[in-house]
């Protein structure tokens, strides 16, 4: 059986995704080969490519004034490459700072221009929170403005889209496509795909086209957007089989109704899981409400020595990979779009028996 997969990435897809996939690997549609081993230039790859993006430009309503490009790299190759192409013509940037990932893009940028750091974590109550933006000092020359929409690592999530006077950069790997977003309010947003979007090796990045002309003159042309865009994402040889799978989980979100359908599936299984921490005396959540991930949840026991323990009995009930990231510790459930509203009411029962009998 298909145990109920908590990872934080690489992470759960679709079963429907995979099946199809499997069916395909040694014969895609009766051309005798597998798409693994198709020419990226070939006609019938190109129709593949084409149709993931007009797929996923129908799932977020993206406008023509956007390029979306398929890369390698993973976020972390961005946190190096939105500085050289887009401080190219003013070399000042803020960074709103929330956690470990907008941490890692910030430092990466300091190696290329003036960025300035805006604080923006806190506590209210005890829990971890995102300040006030009355708070921040933005600044009024930035070049852009950037953000992490989602810790992954803290399950920490911005309530709005923030408001700036510059373009808005965001990192939404963890939360791309698990909720509608207005791509009209970002310059940019990039995204990793092994998290809500198909396998390990693809890279998501969505730029509007008045910021192609920004980029440094030393910038490598790989990672150059105006040169990606002029290429449809072919400087090289990109990730085909991920570009692929991520084209399955395209369709596979068209067919559950969209965005606006997952999303609803989404803020059932969060209110499910929270509701049930937030019930309890044996676990805890360690963020304010109002900035609680609906894609990553931490949470506590009440005896951290009875970790191990609940880690184990989960795995034995087909609950898998819901250790806390090392940095911080106790658990962590991700509950991507591919994981079903039945998974987080098991992962539920199970938390509550096990309560029960270790209180």
């Amino acid at each position: 059986m298909r145990a109920y997969n908590f990872c934080a990435g690489p992470a759960a897809l679709p079963t429907a995704v995979l099946e199809k996939a499997q069916a395909e690997i040694l014969d895609w549609q009766g051309k005798g080969l597998s798409i693994m081993e198709m020419s990226h230039r070939s006609k019938d790859y190109v129709a593949v490519a084409e149709k993931a993006e007009a797929d996923l430009r129908k799932l977020m309503n993206i406008p023509e004034n956007y390029k979306v490009l398929f890369l390698q790299g993973g976020a972390s190759l961005q946190f190096s490459a939105i500085p050289l192409n887009l401080l190219g013509k003013n070399s000042k940037a803020d960074y709103i700072h929330t956690g470990i990932w907008s941490e890692k893009a910030l430092k990466e940028a300091q190696r290329y221009g003036d960025i300035n750091v805006v604080e923006a974590g806190t506590q209210i109550d005890g829990k971890l929170a995102i300040a006030d933006a009355s708070t921040w000092n933005l600044s009024q020359d930035a070049a852009y403005v950037h953000y992490v929409d989602n810790e992954t690592i803290g399950g920490l999530q911005f309530a709005s889209v923030p408001k700036a006077n510059a373009p808005l950069v965001s990192d939404f790997s963890s939360s791309i496509l698990s909720a509608p977003v207005d791509v009209t309010q970002f310059g940019m947003i990039y995204a990793g795909a092994q998290k809500n979007i198909g396998p390990a090796g693809l890279t998501l990045v969505i730029v509007r086209e008045d910021l192609l002309d920004q980029a440094k003159p030393e910038i490598p042309s790989i990672l150059k957007y105006s040169s990606q865009a002029k290429n449809d994402s072919m400087v090289n040889t990109p990730s085909t089989y991920a570009w692929y799978l991520s084209g399955l989980v395209f369709e596979w979100l068209l067919e559950q109704g969209g965005v606006e359908a997952i999303h609803k599936v989404n803020l059932a299984k969060a209110n499910l899981l929270y509701g049930y921490i937030d019930s309890s005396d044996f676990y805890a959540n360690p963020i304010a409400v109002q900035n609680r991930s609906i894609m990553n949840v931490p949470f506590t026991l009440a005896n951290p020595d009875l970790e191990k323990l609940f880690l184990k009995e989960a795995e034995e009930n087909h609950l898998l990979n819901l250790a806390g990231h090392r940095s911080v510790g106790g658990m962590r459930a991700s509950i991507y779009n591919a994981v079903p509203l039945e998974g987080v009411q098991a992962l539920v029962n199970f938390m509550d028996d096990f309560a029960k009998r270790n209180a």
